[in-house]
């Protein structure tokens, strides 16, 4: 059976579904080691497989965004990040853009050499590696080792096509779709950042491994062998990058544990007042826009007199402290997977897991996109047809009433389907075509 190891990025939203990836890849006999930053060894413990201390960028977010200890150029990134998403879409993707260099090709020196002696240590078949995790895929080409890309979030983050650009979202939810000149600015920047990084990384490889061939542009670099990618194969996205095998898993989300007994009976006094609950949550890192959270409970208290709240806060649950009531939950966290096989519809961001964790559980989705890759993926949830998208800026008194009331009746009788065809896949699903497809060692070499 091969040797393999799963390589995160000290992300929770990163690190949690390639834990579960690496969980599978065990239960199917492998010998599996999890790589990543040491405050995510619980989660190798967890996955039953081993831990592999490796930290592979400077940020780090173990599950509240703010309030992870990191240095303080990256927190003051975090922050002007946070305050662009209030400014816009494009203006959130922009500020994303040219925090880029910084965030995604730090210490690739450093990120080789590690790589370098973790493979002299565990001689491993073959990795499996996080698409984001650029530095580990630019040092695994360097030096010739075997592995599988994995895409955490929208499937376009795996370029395909001359006008793909890393950072520009395929399409656009109609409330959210930009101006031409808006469009334009972004496109400039992306691309800018696309030159930019293709110079870097030929540049590395022809002083680590000059026998290796250069990559044409740096952000389509991934495996020419297998990509999983956490997300359904809907016939709409743009066709992927010939070459490797694609592994639409659907969902990397592993047996939903039982709810503790205080949730439960937490959500048992809620239905009791209330009949129906939702559950409001914006991602480690959105958390942190408590104006967005404090928009969506105050209308659903006001519109929606017979629904209660569980919210999921980050840092900012002392600021909302004062809706919490018999209607309202506040919390800095809450066990989301266990929780939407208890809940009416869903208010999220439109983050990777946040999307697919509702289609598996049949959990129809109000989705307010703010960055990144949210923007498609909230595209892919309106065309769908299992949720409705509004601009989380622009939240009109009403609004969110309103769309709840359009999830329970129109949408919601969809989401059975969505929940059948993702349990048909999902993560071991995804360990066995990996299985079937990567080479040992020998073979690869």
């Amino acid at each position: 059976m091969p040797r393999i190891v799963v390589v995160s990025p000290p992300f929770a939203s990163h690190a949690a579904p390639l834990s579960v990836l690496a969980a599978a890849l065990g239960a199917r006999g492998a010998e599996v080691y999890f790589a990543c930053a040491p405050a995510f060894e619980e989660l190798a413990v967890r996955a039953g497989v081993g831990f592999v201390p490796l930290t592979v960028t400077r940020n780090a977010n173990t599950g509240v965004a703010e309030a992870t200890e990191q240095a303080a150029d990256e927190a003051a990134r975090l922050s002007e990040f946070v305050q662009a998403t209030g400014k816009g879409a494009v203006e959130a993707l922009v500020t994303q853009a040219r925090h880029r260099q910084a965030d995604m090709l730090a210490d690739p020196e450093e990120v080789h050499a590690a790589l370098r002696a973790v493979d002299d240590r565990l001689r491993p078949d073959w990795y499996v590696v996080d698409q984001l995790s650029y530095p580990v895929t630019l040092a695994l080409h360097c030096l010739g080792l075997a592995y599988a890309t994995f895409c955490p979030g929208h499937p376009t983050y795996v370029l395909s096509g001359r006008d793909a650009l890393f950072g520009v979202p395929y399409d656009w939810p109609g409330v959210l779709r930009p101006q031409p000149s808006q469009l334009a600015e972004l496109r400039a920047v992306a691309g800018a950042n696309d030159r930019l990084f293709t110079e870097l990384f030929a540049a590395f490889v022809n002083d680590k491994a000059p026998h290796a061939p250069v990559p044409r542009r740096a952000f389509a670099l991934t495996s020419p062998r297998a990509v999983v990618y956490a997300y359904p194969e809907v016939p709409w996205l743009p066709a992927p990058p010939s070459g490797p095998e694609h592994f639409f898993a659907g969902h990397m989300t592993g047996p939903a544990a039982p709810l503790s007994p205080e949730w439960a009976g937490q959500l048992e006094l809620l239905r009791a007042r209330s009949g129906k609950i939702v559950l409001v949550a914006l991602g480690t890192f959105l958390s942190a826009r408590a104006d967005v959270l404090r928009s969506v409970v105050s209308d659903v208290l006001e519109g929606c007199a017979d629904t209660a709240v569980v919210v999921a806060a980050g840092d900012r649950t002392e600021a909302l402290a004062d809706l919490a009531g018999e209607r309202v939950v506040v919390r800095s966290t809450v066990p989301q997977q266990q929780l939407l096989g208890h809940v009416d519809a869903m208010v999220h961001h439109g983050g990777g897991n946040s999307f697919t964790e509702c289609l598996r559980a049949g959990v129809p989705a109000l989705v307010l996109p703010l960055s990144s890759d949210q923007f498609a993926i909230a595209r892919d949830a309106e065309r769908a047809g299992v949720g409705l998208v509004l601009d989380p800026n622009a939240l009109a008194r009403g609004d969110v009433a309103k769309a709840l009331g359009v999830l329970a009746a129109t949408v919601r009788p969809r989401m059975p389907r969505w929940a059948r065809e993702l349990g048909r896949r999902g993560p071991d699903w995804a360990a066995r075509h990996l299985m079937a497809t990567m080479p040992d060692r020998a073979t690869a070499q």
